[in-house]
């Protein structure tokens, strides 16, 4: 099956050749990790069957969080996590979009763009969800997740939220939703829309962004998801990999890449077939700043929240009459799935040691005799 680094590998140097110097560093070195991941180029990695001890020989992964071959097993760990730390009761999926003329800024910009658009749609949320005349609450708990990708790999920055229907009141009280309307969505845009201004105008920013984007309309999108199970299966692919999955590409030849898409709102998979380096701009255009985070947790579900989620957990139940929903309840993590499993009898592997690259050879300083 042909992946998204056997492509880079194929069309990569030559992108490299041709716009190395306007390329931004942390693209190249991205590039250059995928291109090289699990080659040998990396070093290699023995392994044994624990089941037939036959001997395995791989080539060591990059682990940049770009790379799709490296990030599969995380996903999964984290989809699981997530889900094990769901309140009982009904979530809704909000995304938040930037209108077309920003995203020019937010390419220049990509760190403080992106800070802005979390800082600014967090903000919205609490702000509104604690007027009395909307839900009346002082806090919230939710998590969202960057997406800079469309389904054809063009540049779209997004967020997207999963939130519990509901939140603490000041007395500390679960405060529930109807399970079909969280938040009316025009002042939310609103309110995104100014604090996103703020935020930029703060940073010393606001005079780089075309001034069209304050007047037009921002789409905000509200969905109610049930459970949230299905939100946050969606979400968790997204979570470690960037633009495409391997099992997208449909082919490769020395001119072009084609690969396999959605339309929004439509199910049928269509194919895309773009010049090779067309495809490599669109795939390292998704590459994020270094030590950005793309995944933020907030009020009660952040990190630094003093109530566990085994209380919350308790505290919604007995709001809503289920603490038999927590009696007999257990959440159970699977295990993940190893990356790799032995050919001859698909037992797992056992590590047995690391082997380095050789070192480069001495590039010669003088001419010989």
């Amino acid at each position: 099956m042909l992946t998204v680094a056997d492509v880079l590998r194929r069309h990569g140097p030559a992108y490299l050749d041709r716009h190395a110097t306007t390329m931004p560093v942390e693209q190249k070195r991205v590039l250059r990790c995928i291109m090289a991941c699990r080659t040998g180029e990396l070093g290699t990695v023995h392994y044994a069957c624990r089941q037939c001890g036959q001997a395995h020989v791989m080539g060591r992964s990059c682990g940049n969080r770009h790379c799709p071959s490296c990030q599969s097993e995380k996903g999964g760990v984290w989809c699981e996590r997530q889900l094990a730390r769901l309140l009982p009761c009904h979530y809704f999926l909000l995304t938040f979009t930037v209108p077309q003329a920003f995203r020019e800024f937010a390419r220049r910009h990509p760190r403080a763009a992106y800070a802005a658009m979390f800082r600014a749609s967090s903000d919205a949320l609490k702000t509104l969800a604690a007027d009395p005349k909307r839900l009346g609450v002082t806090t919230l708990g939710f998590f969202g997740a960057l997406h800079t990708w469309g389904r054809d790999l063009n540049y779209h920055p997004h967020l997207h939220y999963v939130v519990p229907g509901g939140g603490l009141d000041a007395e500390g009280q679960w405060r529930q939703t109807p399970t079909n309307f969280f938040l009316p969505c025009q002042p939310l845009s609103l309110l995104y829309r100014g604090k996103l201004r703020a935020a930029l105008d703060a940073e010393g920013l606001l005079d780089e962004v075309d001034d069209s984007v304050w007047s037009e309309s921002w789409v905000v999108d509200c969905q109610a998801v049930g459970d949230g199970a299905a939100a946050v299966k969606y979400l968790a692919p997204y979570v470690f990999r960037v633009a495409l999955s391997d099992k997208r590409i449909v082919a490769c030849d020395e001119q072009s890449v084609t690969f396999r898409y959605r339309r929004s709102g439509s199910q049928r998979w269509r194919t895309m077939r773009l010049d090779a380096d067309e495809f490599v701009r669109r795939f390292l255009q998704h590459v994020l700043p270094r030590g950005l985070q793309k995944v933020r947790h907030y009020g009660f579900l952040s990190p630094r929240a003093g109530q566990s989620i085994e209380s919350l957990k308790w505290l919604v139940a007995a709001a809503l009459g289920l603490l038999f929903w927590l009696a007999w309840t257990e959440t159970i993590i699977a295990p993940p799935t190893p990356d790799f499993a032995c050919s001859e009898c698909g037992g797992p592997l056992m590590r047995i040691r690391f082997e380095p690259p050789p070192p480069p050879r001495p590039i010669p300083t003088s001419q010989p005799p």
